[in-house]
């Protein structure tokens, strides 16, 4: 695929697809899946916090959930900070959800999730990392 088409189909998901889980979210203000949350949070999409291990019940105000299936609203993008082994499972998480795309950000790619998505009609993006993709996409200078 083309990167014009591919740029214009990642934008269409940004613009249908207004629910966001981040998988592998952390409480620490420090770290990457925590300053994209409240990134995408301020960009005027409604986030769900996912992360198993953590003891913060709120992360950015928002209730955090133990795994994808715990979240009763519909989730459109599943954006996901953990290890490219622990993607096969978020993907099958993603398709029992019924959610629309499974997106893996930088340095996060995993065949078997991608296989197992694009089979249920999921959007699969990898190695991408979701607030610098909608920085290219949509800010101008």
């Amino acid at each position: 695929m083309d990167t014009t088409l591919l740029d214009e189909k990642i934008k269409e998901l940004y613009l249908s697809y207004r629910t966001i889980a981040i998988v592998g979210a952390s409480p620490d203000s420090k770290k990457t899946s925590n300053i994209i949350m409240k990134y995408l949070r301020n960009t005027g999409y409604k986030v769900f916090p996912v992360n198993p291990v953590t003891d913060n019940k709120i992360i950015h105000g928002e209730p955090v959930y133990k795994k994808l299936t715990d979240i009763k609203d519909h989730v459109g993008i599943v954006n996901v900070f953990r290890p490219s082994e622990e993607a096969e499972e978020i993907a099958k998480q993603t398709i029992e959800i019924g959610a629309n795309v499974l997106w893996l950000q930088l340095g996060i790619h995993n065949e078997n999730a991608a296989k197992l998505v694009s089979q249920n009609k999921i959007y699969y993006i990898s190695n991408k990392c979701i607030k610098n993709e909608y920085d290219r996409l949509f800010k101008t200078i």
